[in-house]
C-alpha cells in the first residue's frame, strides 16, 4: 500500500510542500482559495499527516505519561479520568503505564518515556529508588508530578491525600465500635502509601492501648485480602477487625471470611481505603476511607500545565487533600 505524502498533496494542488504544511500548521497564513484546494486535495489523496515525524523535529510529544502501580485498580482509573479532560483541552493524549509495583519494570518504562521526550509525567513511584530517574526526566524539561505521594526531598510538584491522618480515621472508627484488637493489611511498607496508612493506625492503637496485628506481606489486590486473613485467622488471637491498606485487599478479606462462614461485621469487621465504587457494592457494604479520586488526577494535570506555561520561573507546588471516613454495613450492622 502505497502512502500519500505532503509532496503529493502539492502536486495535486499545484502548489509548494511549504504551502501544504501552512495549510497544515498555519491555516490563516494561506489565501483562502489556495487553502481549499489543499484541503481538496488532502481529502481526495487520504492524506494523513506524520504527527510523529513533526513531533520527533521538534524534540517532544504531546503525550502525557501516566505511571501508576496497578492499572486493574480503580483508583487509579479514576485517578487517569480526572486527568484527562484538561490533557485532552490542551490537545494533548493520555499514555497509561502500569509498573506493576515492580521497580525495574517501572525503571525501563520511565527510560523509554524519557527517550521519546513526553509532554509531561505523572507519576506514583513504587518507592524512593526512581528519585535519580525522574530527576533526570525534569533535567530534560519534563515536568514530573507526584500523584498520590508527597514530594518529601523531591524537587517535582505533588498531589497527594495525608495518609497518616486517613489510618487514624480508621482505626479510631473500629475503636469507637469497641474493638479491642485489630489486623493491619498492607503490601510492603516501602509503599509509602501504605507506610503512612499504617502509622496512622499504629499512632491511635497505642494511644489507647489496643492490639496491633500487621500483615503485610499480602499484595495490594483481591488475592491479599484472602492471603490477610489466612494470616489473621491463623494467630492465637485473631483481631475482631481488619483495617486494610485499600479496597481491593478489603474486598478480598470480605470474600475470604464470608467463605468460612464468618459474619461481617458481627464476628469481624473490615474497613478498607480508597473508597472505589465497587466498595459501595460488595454484598456487605464496605466502610472506607475515601479518597477525591479524580480530583487527584485533575490537580496533578492543572500542575503539570502550570509548571509547562511557567517555564523556568515556575515553584513547585505541593497540594494535600484531606481523606473522608465513610461508613457502611462492613463494620457496623447498624449502618
Amino acid at each position: 500500500m502505497t502512502t500519500t505524502s505532503m509532496k503529493d498533496v502539492a502536486r495535486a494542488a499545484d502548489v509548494s510542500v511549504g504551502t501544504v504544511s501552512n495549510v497544515l500548521n498555519r491555516p490563516d497564513a494561506v489565501a483562502e482559495e489556495t487553502r481549499r484546494r489543499v484541503q481538496a486535495a488532502i481529502a481526495r489523496l487520504g492524506y494523513v499527516r506524520n504527527d510523529s515525524a513533526r513531533q520527533l523535529r521538534a524534540g517532544r510529544s504531546r503525550n502525557v505519561a501516566i505511571v501508576v502501580l496497578d492499572v486493574a485498580n480503580p483508583f487509579f482509573t479514576d485517578v487517569v479520568r480526572g486527568a484527562e479532560p484538561l490533557v485532552d483541552t490542551a490537545g494533548g493524549v493520555v499514555t497509561v503505564c502500569d509498573s506493576g509495583e515492580d521497580v525495574g519494570r517501572e525503571a525501563k518504562q520511565l527510560e523509554i518515556l524519557e527517550e521519546q521526550r513526553v509532554l509531561g509525567l505523572l507519576i506514583t513511584p513504587v518507592d524512593n529508588s526512581s528519585a535519580e530517574r525522574l530527576a533526570r526526566l525534569a533535567a530534560h524539561e519534563i515536568p514530573v508530578i507526584l500523584v498520590d505521594r508527597g514530594a518529601g526531598l523531591h524537587p517535582h510538584c505533588s498531589v497527594a491525600v495525608d495518609d497518616v491522618h486517613g489510618g487514624r480515621m480508621a482505626a479510631r472508627h473500629l475503636l469507637e465500635l469497641g474493638h479491642e484488637s485489630i489486623a493491619f493489611a498492607g503490601g510492603p511498607t516501602s509503599i509509602p502509601q501504605v507506610d503512612d496508612r499504617l502509622t496512622g493506625c499504629r499512632e491511635v492503637c497505642e494511644g489507647a492501648g489496643a492490639g496491633l496485628e500487621v500483615l503485610t506481606s499480602v499484595s495490594l489486590n483481591v488475592t491479599g485480602g484472602r492471603e490477610a486473613v489466612e494470616q489473621m485467622l491463623a494467630l492465637p488471637r485473631p483481631p475482631t477487625a481488619v483495617f486494610c491498606a485499600n479496597d481491593l485487599i478489603a474486598l478480598g478479606a470480605l470474600q475470604g471470611l464470608t467463605m468460612r462462614g464468618i459474619k461481617v461485621p458481627e464476628e469481624c469487621a473490615i474497613i478498607g481505603y480508597d473508597d472505589i465504587d465497587f466498595a459501595a457494592a460488595a454484598a456487605v457494604p464496605l466502610s472506607s476511607v475515601r479518597q477525591p479520586r479524580a480530583q487527584l488526577g485533575r490537580t496533578a494535570a492543572q500542575l503539570l500545565f502550570d509548571e509547562i506555561s511557567e517555564g523556568p520561573g515556575h515553584t513547585h507546588r505541593n497540594v494535600v487533600f484531606q481523606p473522608e471516613l465513610v461508613a457502611r454495613a462492613s463494620t457496623a450492622v447498624n449502618l
